[in-house]
């Protein structure tokens, strides 16, 4: 087969485990879907990573575990998605934002804080396992 095979049956697989990871429950299967999508995009444009056939098949392990039993592996999941959807939330609704206008510009410095921490932490769980989670 073909690189480009390889990479779409890679998308299939993952999409396939994440669906059932998360138990094609609403809000969930809709962020891990346009996570997926924006990873493998990314892949084909210019300056992007190359593929990593070993990182996708150890990613692919990894949201399988997570599907089969509620464990570690899941939390991680769960908590990667809950954290995607609430960055998705922040830049959503016009009107919300002019009315939390005053509380976020307390907190702003707070929440970048923790993202940055929060995105070290992915970044070094990929780097130890060897993972493409993002």
């Amino acid at each position: 087969m073909g690189a480009e095979a390889d990479i779409l049956h890679a998308y299939r697989h993952l999409y396939r485990a994440l669906l059932q990871a998360v138990q094609f429950s609403s809000p969930a299967r809709y962020v891990a879907r346009d996570q997926l999508r924006a990873a493998f995009r990314e892949r084909k444009g210019d300056g992007a990573a190359p593929w990593d056939a070993e990182g996708a098949k150890r990613t692919l392990w990894f949201v399988q575990a997570a599907a089969r039993e509620r464990g570690l592996e899941h939390r991680i999941l769960k908590n990667l998605l809950q954290a995607r959807l609430q960055r998705a939330r922040e830049g959503g609704n016009w009107r919300r934002m002019v009315h939390e206008s005053k509380q976020r510009n307390d907190m702003k410095g707070e929440q970048e804080t923790a993202m940055r921490h929060y995105d070290m932490t992915v970044a070094m769980l990929n780097k130890s396992m060897r993972l493409c989670l993002r």
